[in-house]
């Protein structure tokens, strides 16, 4: 049974910090986010389902047409669904294939990402879940510093996730990050 350690947690709740806590102390974790990206760019399966869906458009070049994906994906939640369809395996699979024992998933209750691991994996997994946590003045405080943007645009990204009290009722342990 492969044992997994997820990080997860609200925007601005400190991942990215406990992360690199983890990794200055030589814990290497897997960030699905830089991993998406990277398959989205380099995967020709990837690629050709995502053209397939959206069109030729989605990407210029060998470059992923960011805006093009973006305006598709927010057109309806069947839209994000069919983008998550194809991105999410190809993430999880991507992490099972590498030798991280740690994963930084931002969205992991949100994509029901526990599933797509169990779905790809060749062996039963077993993950730990530990939610990072913080304030929500705080969180706003550090996503408005770090996006440049208003107080209001930041509680709109915080109220589109899972509540932060869910994530952390759902989770194995919590980090409070003040």
């Amino acid at each position: 049974m492969k044992r997994i350690k997820i990080i997860t947690g609200g925007i601005g709740s400190g991942k990215s910090y406990v992360c690199e806590k983890l990794r200055k102390r030589g814990i290497e974790v897997y960030d699905c986010d830089a991993a998406a990206k990277r398959i989205m760019r380099e995967d020709p399966d990837v690629r050709q389902q995502l053209i397939n869906l959206i069109g030729e458009e989605a990407y210029t070049g060998n470059e992923l047409n960011k805006a093009a994906v973006a305006k598709f994906l927010l057109q309806s939640e069947y839209n994000t669904q069919a983008i998550n369809a194809i991105v999410h395996p190809a993430v999880a699979a991507d992490f099972l294939a590498s030798d991280y024992e740690w994963m930084e998933s931002a969205i992991y209750y949100e994509a029901d990402f526990g599933n797509v691991l169990k779905q790809v994996s060749s062996e039963p997994i077993s993950p730990y879940v530990i939610c990072v946590s913080a304030p929500t003045k705080v969180r706003i405080r550090r996503i408005m510093k770090r996006d440049n943007i208003t107080e209001e645009k930041a509680l709109e990204w915080i109220n589109k996730q899972i509540p932060q009290e869910e994530k952390e009722r759902r989770s194995d342990f919590v980090i409070h990050n003040a």
